[in-house]
């Protein structure tokens, strides 16, 4: 199988490396640019295919010295084999992850949302947590936060934020923190300092544009109000606010973020489109996903998949077992190994179940 697809990786490197030596022959200039980036992604690939037959080549090489009557040469080869074998495993590794197919959601921008779940006052200030730690960590990686709404309660805390993550590949860094994350601390309206448990979940979808989902104008209600801020006091006198009702979904987005009536309704509708696609892929994939469960999760936002232990300065990821004495930093924005372990776990399962 892995043979097969080296050898049709390099047959069509050839093929496009024929037709790009004489442009010429070529009709235009987009069906020319589109064959030059097609042969420019192949290229990595077909390098690391000659490396792979050059360390397959000196190991057979080696094991045939085996046969020979030359006890020096022999112990050359027996020397060799074994740096051979780690060589020939390791761009094997690379080969196999670089032959994955393209995950066209993950180069996207990404919309978050949190929500305060189990555990009231607690876990809406856990929610403001949340956001200004993931907030921190996408400044820190050169990505932009903008604000879509935000449902903020009189203690400081939100019942729910929702944002987009802007910048190339900002979903498929942020996939994985869909589900429920738990925080266990004690309460500033705890006078006995017994610790609680809260509870907290995340939905990160890819941005969607319009020609992925179709949404009929007449299957939309569109209310507008005055935005409001913590206790629902009025911050706003105007209408700018934005509530759009999806008829035959029942889904409801709303924006109150912006001055302006119609950039709020732009932004909204960006949730929808998002909303929507993940309610009919979720649907139509049901059954799939089931199957497919990984030991990265789900993101069924029913799933505990972070635990959130303050008395022990604790985080822990249960998809993947790993865990940190280091809440303090994490919540500070430092989230960069949870997010690379995760990537590397579902690319690591991506390529046992595809090769």
């Amino acid at each position: 199988m892995l043979e097969l697809k080296l050898q049709t990786a390099q047959k069509r490197f050839e093929e496009l490396s024929n037709r790009l030596s004489n442009p010429a022959s070529i009709p235009n200039s987009a069906e020319l640019q589109k064959l030059t980036i097609e042969r420019a992604d192949l290229e990595p690939l077909v390098e690391k295919i000659s490396e792979f037959r050059q360390w397959t080549r000196e190991k057979a090489e080696a094991e045939a010295l085996l046969t020979g009557s030359d006890p020096g040469m022999k112990d050359l080869a027996q020397a060799e084999i074994p740096e051979l074998n780690e060589k020939i495993a390791a761009v094997e590794k690379e080969i196999k992850r670089m032959l994955l197919p393209k995950d066209l959601d993950g180069v996207k921008n990404a919309i978050m949302e949190i929500r305060a779940g189990t555990g009231g006052d607690e876990a809406a200030l856990f929610v403001g947590d949340l956001f200004r730690m993931y907030t921190r960590y996408i400044e820190r990686i050169g990505l932009k936060v903008d604000l879509i709404d935000a449902s903020p309660t009189e203690i400081g805390g939100f019942k729910e934020v929702v944002f987009e993550i802007n910048g190339k590949g900002a979903y498929g860094k942020f996939r994985f923190e869909s589900g429920t994350h738990r925080v266990q601390r004690v309460p500033k309206t705890e006078a006995s300092g017994r610790v609680h448990t809260s509870a907290v979940t995340v939905a990160v979808l890819p941005e969607v544009h319009e020609v992925e989902v179709e949404i009929k104008n007449a299957d939309l209600r569109i209310d507008t109000f005055c935005s409001s801020g913590a206790g629902g006091q009025s911050v706003n006198t105007t209408y700018s606010a934005v509530r759009i009702t999806h008829i035959p979904s029942g889904l409801v987005v709303q924006c109150q973020d912006e001055r302006s009536q119609l950039k709020n309704k732009a932004k909204a509708m960006k949730v929808l489109y998002a909303r929507l696609k993940e309610k009919i892929d979720g649907e139509a994939n049901s059954k799939i996903a089931q199957a497919r469960k990984s030991q990265v999760g789900s993101g069924d936002r029913s799933e505990k998949i972070r635990t959130y232990n303050f008395p022990q300065n604790r985080v822990t990821d249960h998809r993947i077992g790993l865990t940190l004495y280091q809440l303090d930093r994490v919540m500070d924005g430092n989230l960069g190994e949870f997010v690379e372990a995760l990537a590397l776990t579902f690319q690591e399962e991506q390529l046992q179940t595809q090769l």
